[in-house]
């Protein structure tokens, strides 16, 4: 069991990674056709061409329709710290967070009121299955370049007949979670992370103009109240490809005495 070989396929990518890393083709050049690739490595066509996606999953090869595969460039990841900070700063935390790196962060977003929660979703916020939310999806961008999808889900038992039932609408629009909360007499207190490394679905992928499988980091947030009470929470995704998530943690000081 434990000596099993590999699939061929992660047998040429393996080759293909240690040819690649050691400058056998520059950044930018074609490679050899998959057939005399495939022939190469006496394999098929469909083990090369999995492979090859392997790799290019991974960022170290590039297909371009109808004429072949290329070098890729090395990517250039830019870093979006998360932390308790990001909610004291006012406004929207993603707009926030994109000053900081230096770029202009817009969004577009569509919410639907009345919609009712799916079971994992009701589990997040303590309520039941098919009680009503408002979900909210979200694109958002950094100097117009898609930077990262949101899917936001409230409880119009908190929300319902209050100014802030639809996010981007209304005197608070845009404001964030946090100050819109407040607006209606609900200080939130902490706020919960959950990172799990995941593929592109073909949705996300169009969107963040990744292909179908890529790597993102997708990351599951809910607000708690001060009274324990989850007001929102959302799933966020992230592309790998260009962006590196850190968490930013404070140390509290010594007590004194």
């Amino acid at each position: 069991m434990g000596n099993a070989e590999p699939p061929p396929h992660q047998v040429v990518a393996s080759d293909l990674r240690r040819r690649l890393a050691e400058g056998e083709w520059e950044v930018g050049a074609r490679l050899p056709s998959r057939a005399q690739l495939a022939q190469h490595y006496g394999v098929g066509p469909n083990v090369l061409q999995k492979a090859q996606e392997r790799l290019i999953v991974e960022g170290l090869l590039e297909g371009r329709a109808g004429s072949g595969t290329y070098v890729a460039p090395p990517r250039q990841r830019r870093r979006m710290i998360r932390s308790r900070h990001r909610e004291r700063r006012g406004g929207s935390p993603f707009r926030a967070d994109m000053c900081e790196v230096g770029s202009n962060g817009t969004w577009e977003s569509s919410s639907e009121a009345r919609t009712p929660a799916p079971e994992n979703i009701a589990r997040r916020l303590g309520i039941e299955p098919g009680d009503l939310t408002v979900r909210t999806a979200y694109e958002f961008l950094a100097d117009g370049k898609p930077a990262q999808l949101s899917v936001s889900w409230e409880p119009m038992a908190i929300t319902g007949d209050t100014p802030i039932l639809l996010p981007e609408m209304g005197p608070l629009a845009g404001k964030g979670v946090v100050e819109r909360m407040r607006a209606i007499g609900i200080d939130i207190e902490t706020w919960l992370e959950i990172p799990r490394p995941a593929r592109a679905t073909p949705e996300q992928a169009d969107l963040l103009g990744l292909n179908a499988g890529d790597l993102v980091l997708a990351i599951e947030r809910t607000y708690y109240a001060s009274d324990g009470r989850a007001v929102e929470t959302a799933d966020i995704v992230v592309p790998d490809r260009s962006w590196e998530v850190a968490y930013e943690f404070a140390v509290d000081p010594p007590q004194s005495g």
